[in-house]
């Protein structure tokens, strides 16, 4: 059996290792930490804005510019992988190519993405729809009358608005507690007891025809919980995903890591991968820095979804030089000067679209032609997007996490 080495724990990571896994490769998962899905919203984004707000993402995703991640990975790239995500967790993501989701945040802004929980699926509104915010005293990071006031006032992708107002309840998620995370609030809700207290709490409160918006922490584990307390309401309901840590994301995190356990994927965390060794145009092996010695993993094939600046894959030095950390790939954008302006209100910053430039089978490429035979990049590594404003990652990491691990598992 071919041993494949995959760096890197985010969605990227999780997605190609399931993938190979699948395919019947030996694999072994190497991250530092437990990746970045928790600090995300819990759904999948594939393209937002291009500026304008997306409405059919695959379309959208045929018209990007040459350099962008998407015009090497392709429309159907992107399909097969949404099709994959939503083989991998079931459960837990829904969802059209065809048509994104516009679903509340935080503030009451209305956001762009393709695949979401069904836990959230209600809040993707309609004109003259009636909403109750429900705030929890006990949860700090969720101030309702912030959204219901911010969606009262804006304008649906279809036209018309919403009207909306809040409410708060104290429940209890702990005794003795009297500021409690999310995640306590997410543990209490998988408990059937407490959802029923709650429901008897809120019902009293609610207006016929109200849908019901829920900070997201209905449950952690028990995937039946937004349903039931629906059903115990009598109204429809949906999840407001916080800022990190995010319950929802949480969600998504445990169930591909765990889809990875079950296919075998050996996993190896809290540790730096720090160095290689390379044979030719090959790499066979990279180094962990473990206590009290390295540790070597050998390997016929790698994916490196390390993640940009933010993860430490990407690094800049007080002269301006921008660096990969691990194998020293070359890279493109950082020729760019300078990287970063002075004007904050301005346009985007170049430095956002840093990274190494890939071929459709993922390779990494120096002068248009392969740096190393067998690695592959996937995720915020690759060049050319400004996933943040695009709203692109999801789709870019999962698109190019699974034409990676295929094209792997072609070779070997």
């Amino acid at each position: 059996m071919s041993r494949v080495v995959v760096i890197g724990s985010g969605l990227a990571g999780l997605v190609a290792a399931n993938r190979l896994a699948d395919g019947g490769a030996d694999v072994v998962l190497l991250s530092k930490g437990i990746g970045g899905l928790q600090l995300g919203q819990g759904t999948v984004d594939v393209l937002g804005y291009t500026p304008e707000r997306v409405t059919n993402p695959i379309k959208a995703v045929t018209k990007v510019d040459k350099g962008h991640p998407y015009a090497a990975i392709g429309a159907q790239g992107v399909l097969t992988a949404l099709s994959y995500l939503k083989e991998l967790v079931p459960d837990l993501l829904v969802g059209d190519p065809e048509a994104n989701y516009h679903l509340p945040t935080a503030v009451g802004a209305l956001r762009p993405t393709c695949l979401a929980q069904p836990s959230m699926l209600a809040g993707n509104l309609k004109a003259g729809s009636a909403v109750v915010v429900v705030g929890l005293r006990r949860l700090k990071d969720f101030q309702p009358e912030l959204v219901a006031g911010n969606l009262a006032r804006t304008e649906l992708p279809d036209g018309g608005r919403v009207s909306a107002r809040a409410i708060n309840v104290d429940a209890v998620a702990r005794e003795g507690e009297i500021d409690s995370s999310g995640l306590v609030f997410a543990n209490a809700f998988d408990d059937p007891a407490f959802r029923a207290r709650f429901a008897a709490m809120l019902a009293p409160q609610l207006n016929d025809g109200e849908i019901v918006a829920l900070p997201a922490v209905i449950g952690l584990k028990d995937r039946q919980a937004h349903q039931d307390l629906s059903t115990q309401l009598g109204h429809p309901i949906f999840e407001i995903p916080l800022p990190p840590p995010s319950v929802a994301g949480l969600r998504l995190n445990q169930a591909l890591n765990a889809r990875a356990q079950a296919a075998g994927v050996r996993m190896v965390s809290g540790v730096r991968t720090v160095g290689f060794t390379a044979d030719g145009d090959r790499i066979r092996s990279v180094r962990n820095a473990t206590v009290p010695a390295e540790r070597e993993y050998r390997a016929d094939a790698f994916v490196l979804a390390t993640g940009g600046f933010e993860a430490g894959a990407l690094s800049m030095d007080s002269y301006g030089t921008v660096t990969e950390t691990l194998f020293g790939l070359p890279l493109v954008g950082a020729e760019n000067t300078p990287l970063i302006h002075g004007d904050y209100w301005g346009g985007e910053q170049p430095i956002f679209r840093v990274g190494v430039a890939v071929d459709p089978q993922m390779r990494v490429l120096g002068n248009g032609q392969p740096v190393y035979a067998n690695l592959r990049a996937a995720g915020d590594l690759i060049a050319g997007s400004s996933r943040w404003s695009e709203k692109s990652g999801d789709g870019i990491a999962a698109a190019s996490a699974v034409l990676a691990a295929d094209s792997i598992l072609k070779e070997l």
